[in-house]
């Protein structure tokens, strides 16, 4: 949960010249009201289309490879699911589009927001554990998309799934019916000094693509009524779950009420997963959950595949995280196709889709 938190100072570049094209795939930023923020959010829209549209490379910048995509390109006909996507702390949905694309080719409109507040450039110890925040973005993301004429044509409002990483992963949770305990959350950072604990430590956060100087955060001080809240959206028929934060915070009892299917998935062997994302026994808890976990990986896999130089590049920034160093022999985009395919087999599964 806690990676990306340098890099926006070093790289900045969101899109670039595609060298290839990939014209199934349409790509749009918009901005959607989210009216619990008082502001806009900024919204990525991969999308299934037809040929047009300019072609470019989503999430290039100087340490990671972007995914093509063709801009603005015309939707394709049909009706399709939709999948809401939200990113890890101190992360961009850019850098999910690796994973975005391919779902765009299977038959999938997928969005995601920029989550103000845990977003890369903009993100704080305070913001980070206000997870209920992440969820009225994605519940404003859906309203925006089922009732928007130019989209509301295309999207299945009976198939809509939620995909999250990390604390992305721990918005999916909630999105979907978990309902995390504050006092249980605290204890387990008292005990364990890694990840999103030690971020909450202090010391710096980032505003306005600046680092800033940032006291520890006592997570007792979080609001407690609005942290342990119900944040689900009936809307929502299926959840994917990467590395979900906030893991051993979760009520058993809402999980166990959950009715929708929840694929959890870790990055890691058994023995290598961090205690903050597990996800076993959550799986056991849902009545409907699955569980794998990807062997060869760790929680950076999940980053965009990194370009020659980008482990130097991120050093050289202050960036502590081994966001660029393998796991094992296992080649970043190896595991990407792994994870395609378990992303996608579980949501067409649940959601029906077919293109």
């Amino acid at each position: 949960m806690n990676s990306f938190r340098i890099l926006s100072v070093v790289i900045f570049t969101a899109f670039s010249t595609a060298t290839s094209q990939a014209a199934e795939v349409g790509i749009r930023e918009i901005s959607v009201s989210a009216p619990q923020r008082g502001r806009d959010i900024a919204v990525t829209i991969w999308y299934p289309a037809t040929a047009g549209g300019e072609p470019v490379l989503i999430g290039d910048n100087q340490a990671f490879k972007g995914a093509p995509a063709m801009r603005d390109a015309p939707l394709a006909e049909g009706r399709f699911p939709l999948v809401v996507m939200s990113h890890g702390s101190g992360g961009r949905v850019q850098g999910m589009s690796w994973l975005a694309t391919e779902l765009a080719q299977a038959g999938f409109v997928v969005a995601g927001p920029n989550h103000p507040g845990t977003t890369s450039g903009d993100s704080t110890p305070a913001s980070t554990p206000k997870v209920w925040e992440r969820t009225q973005d994605l519940s404003a993301l859906i309203d925006d998309l089922t009732t928007d004429p130019q989209w509301s044509g295309v999207i299945d409002v009976e198939r809509i799934g939620v995909i999250g990483f990390s604390l992305g992963g721990a918005a999916a949770m909630e999105i979907a019916g978990a309902h995390a305990n504050l006092e249980t959350y605290a204890r387990y950072c008292d005990r364990y000094t890694k990840w999103d604990c030690a971020w909450y430590k202090g010391g710096k956060g980032y505003v306005n693509d600046r680092e800033v100087q940032v006291d520890k955060l006592d997570l007792r001080t979080i609001d407690k009524q609005r942290f342990e809240q119900s944040n689900r959206d009936s809307r929502v028929k299926s959840a994917v779950l990467i590395d979900p934060g906030l893991a051993q915070a979760y009520d058993e009892q809402s999980l166990e009420e959950i009715t929708i299917p929840m694929n959890f998935v870790n990055l890691g062997s058994p023995g290598t997963i961090p205690a903050g994302v597990i996800a076993d026994h959550l799986a056991t808890l849902a009545p409907h959950g699955t569980y794998a976990s990807v062997a060869g990986s760790n929680h950076f896999s999940f980053l965009p595949e990194c370009k020659e130089g980008a482990a130097e590049l991120l050093k050289s920034a202050g960036e502590v995280d081994p966001i660029c160093d393998n796991a094992s022999d296992r080649a970043r985009a190896d595991i990407h196709s792994e994870l395609v395919s378990l992303v996608r087999d579980a949501l067409q599964r649940d959601l029906k889709a077919q293109f």
